[in-house]
């Protein structure tokens, strides 16, 4: 029955229940606890999954190894992290500072998904222990054309059906961020090659180079600025 069905959010289930009033969204004001560095390392290491709140710019900076990067500015946050991380595990959120781990759980309890918290971390906590740090390179517009003119690159568009049908980039690979986690085994792109992922303008794809990278991607780069960096500077748009 699911055959050529478009894929579903890993969290539908939490929304369905919530929808047809089976289970209730949290009321309560949360209060998740905040981790010291060496605790927060335990439960990575006991699977935990780590979710990294901030912004793509500081994400690509420097963040946690492994850790899932969807920015909580984002209005559509909830549904983006429901989207994408894998169901039922336990989360570690980073944040800038401790106050945006209450705030974050409270944006996830609209989908059901606050209980999975666990605590939060900050990025300077962990940095100021002497835990390692993993990056996101970055290539802009100008760059991502040179190696595609080379032939050095996949590319990988990660927005939206509307956004690919009103132009996209010669020869990139088509999907929504949202959608890759089902459909990444079934595209066309080898995890030993390099590939650079752009959106409209670095949040989306962000997210997307997360999964990648936790999928066995060894190369991987967010595309600064993305279509509108693209279009911007007057660089061949494409109709999908």
């Amino acid at each position: 029955m699911t055959l050529n069905q478009p894929p579903r959010p890993a969290n539908m289930q939490n929304i369905v229940a919530i929808n047809q009033g089976r289970k209730s969204c949290t009321m309560d004001e949360p209060h998740p606890p905040i981790l010291a560095p060496a605790a927060a390392a335990e439960r990575i290491e006991a699977g935990h999954l780590v979710l990294d709140v901030r912004p793509h710019e500081p994400f690509g900076a420097g963040h946690v190894p492994g850790a899932y990067n969807v920015d909580a500015a984002s209005g559509s946050f909830e549904q983006n992290v429901g989207w994408i991380l894998p169901p039922d595990e336990p989360l570690i959120l980073v944040v800038e500072n401790e106050e945006d781990v209450r705030v974050t759980t409270r944006k996830l309890a609209f989908v059901g998904l606050d209980s999975r918290v666990r605590g939060g971390l900050t990025l300077a906590a962990w940095r100021g222990a002497g835990h390692d740090l993993a990056g996101l390179e970055q290539m802009d517009v100008t760059g991502l054309r040179r190696a595609m003119d080379t032939g050095e690159v996949q590319v990988l568009d990660v927005r939206d059906a509307d956004e690919w049908a009103a132009g996209t980039i010669d020869s990139a690979t088509l999907t929504s961020f949202k959608h890759l986690p089902a459909e990444l085994d079934r595209l066309t792109l080898s995890p030993d090659r390099p590939v650079a992922v752009y959106c409209a303008a670095g949040m989306r794809s962000s997210t997307a180079c997360s999964i990648l990278v936790r999928r066995g991607f060894r190369q991987v780069y967010n595309v600064t600025g993305g279509m509108v960096a693209w279009r911007d500077a007057g660089l061949p748009v494409i109709r999908s």
